[in-house]
Formats: C-alpha cells, sequence, structure tokens
C-alpha cells in the first residue's frame, strides 16, 4: 500500500503544480490551453542544464526563466496582439513541443532520449521508504496552501479574480486587468517549470521528446473539472493521477490478459469524463477568456 501510495504521489505531483498553474492563469481570465507546451519546456530545460551545467540549481534557474519567458509571449499574443486565447494557448504548446524537438535535435545531433546524471533532489533516508520521493514532492502541500491564500486571503487575490470576472470593475478602481494577468501568467510559467523538472528529473531523469503526453491537458481538464478552486482542482489532478497509476498496476496484474493500451487510456477516459461532467453541472463555461477579452 505504501509503495502504490508512493507512485501516485510520484505521477500527481508534477500534475497537480501544472493544475495550479492552470488556476492561476484561469481566475485572471485566461484560460490557459498552453500548459502542455510550457511544461515540456520546464521538463527540457531542467535536463538539459544538469547535463550541461552540472548543477540542479543553475539548470532548475533556467527552466523558470524560459517558462516565464514563454508565459510573457503568451501574454503579449493575448494581450496585446489580441488573439483568441485558446487559439494562443494551443500555439504555445505546439511552440513547446516542436522547440523542445528541436533543441535536442540542434545541441545533440538526434531527437534520441537525453539522459542527465542526477535529478531533482530526495528527501534523503532520514524520511524512510518515502525518502525516494523529490523535495518538490514535500513542498507541494505547502504550493498548494500558499495558493489557496494568495487566491483567498490577500488584496492580490481578489484583484486577481476581479480581472477574470468583473476587469470593468477593476479598472473603474483604478486597477489593471492586463498587468493583473500578465503576474498571474508568470507565476503560472514558474510553477509549469517546477510541474516539468518533477516530470523529468523526479524519477526518470532523462528527457524524452513528447514524454509529457498530455499531462497539460488533463491538468486543464482538472482547472475545469474543479471549477479553478485552489483545492478542488488539485484533488482533481490526483483522481487523474490515482486512475493513472491503478491502470499501470493493472498492466502488472493482468498481464496480456487485458490489452495494454485499454489500460493506459483510463487516466484520458476519466479527464473526457470530467470535462463532460462539468459541462452538465454547470453548463458550458469555455469560451475563449473573459468577456473583455472577446469583446475587443
Amino acid at each position: 500500500m505504501i509503495d502504490l501510495f508512493i507512485a501516485i504521489l510520484r505521477s500527481g505531483t508534477p500534475l497537480v503544480y501544472v493544475t495550479l498553474a492552470g488556476v492561476i492563469a484561469q481566475r485572471s481570465g485566461i484560460w490557459h490551453l498552453g500548459l502542455e507546451g510550457i511544461m515540456i519546456i520546464g521538463a527540457c530545460a531542467t535536463i538539459l542544464g544538469i547535463v550541461s551545467t552540472g548543477s540542479f540549481a543553475l539548470a532548475m534557474l533556467i527552466a523558470i526563466l524560459l517558462c516565464v519567458a514563454a508565459s510573457v509571449l503568451l501574454w503579449v499574443i493575448i494581450e496585446k496582439l489580441r488573439a483568441n486565447p485558446i487559439i494562443a494557448g494551443l500555439g504555445m504548446t505546439g511552440l513547446g513541443l516542436g522547440g523542445t524537438a528541436l533543441a535536442v535535435e540542434a545541441i545533440f545531433g538526434s531527437q534520441a532520449t537525453v539522459s542527465a546524471p542526477f535529478g531533482v533532489p530526495r528527501l534523503g533516508e532520514a524520511f524512510g521508504r518515502f525518502g525516494v520521493l523529490s523535495i518538490f514532492v514535500a513542498a507541494l502541500p505547502l504550493v498548494i496552501a500558499a495558493m489557496w491564500l494568495l487566491l483567498r486571503r490577500t488584496r492580490f487575490g481578489l484583484r486577481l479574480t476581479a480581472s477574470g470576472e468583473h476587469p470593468f470593475a477593476l479598472r473603474s478602481v483604478g486597477g489593471n486587468p492586463s498587468a493583473i494577468r500578465l503576474v498571474a501568467l508568470m507565476i503560472s510559467g514558474i510553477l509549469c517549470a517546477i510541474g516539468g523538472a518533477e516530470l523529468a528529473g523526479g524519477t526518470l531523469q532523462f528527457f524524452a521528446q513528447g514524454m509529457t503526453a498530455g499531462r497539460g491537458f488533463m491538468a486543464f481538464a482538472a482547472v475545469v473539472f474543479g471549477a479553478s478552486h485552489p483545492l478542488a482542482a488539485p484533488a482533481a489532478a490526483f483522481l487523474f493521477a490515482v486512475l493513472g497509476t491503478l491502470g499501470i498496476r493493472a498492466q502488472l496484474i493482468l498481464g496480456d490478459r487485458v490489452p495494454h493500451d485499454l489500460l493506459q487510456m483510463v487516466p484520458y477516459l476519466a479527464t473526457v469524463l470530467a470535462i463532460w461532467l462539468s459541462s452538465r453541472l454547470r453548463g458550458p463555461q469555455l469560451s475563449g477568456g473573459n468577456s473583455e477579452l472577446r469583446d475587443r
């Protein structure tokens, strides 16, 4: 049972970090469909940074800077060039997936898997069987609590929510919705960098082309299913992680009696089902951003 719990934490942690990134972006008024692309940028930058510099701290700094830069680019496209947030997000996902493959080929001469000599620091033997978990797993409860406090108990959180739900009212009292969205997307970029680093360096310690495998879209589904709540959305992300982990365990137990592809589909089927349930229970919400962005 402990091994199963550890496996769920390992698979769920990257997803939760990226889900939190989607939550803060949506609160500001942007449905963030670029999570997949920015997450894989973080994963690629972390592993390549470790290989190039030999330092996890420098690699993490590079990943954060690149993910924040990608988030700023997304903000410019949405706010300054007035592109539809949904289309811009999908474009960012394509840029991340294609850009990382191009970067690996340019540096190493092929798109082969890049292995790192080490990954994200672990908790260590002092934590017993949980010592195999990374520091990002241990920090996750604190990050979720901090996100809840930021969104629900601070003036910035109030302005952030207003920029998404009532941008005209926020502007009438001297607020700047566009600037708040920029800050939200930059924070989102940091969280995506951490999620990508945990995915590539928390357990695997390598980068492979397309290794996010739709996790960014699963995180987006968790945001929708959790109604953008800083606690409910991570809970939905962990639900997807549980289903994915159980699917992997079922492959080991059932062997060839059930097609592996069918078991691997379980978390993705759950994602589709979650989106359908959200639309049935709360009505259609996804319409390309807030009214201000649509009406410009």
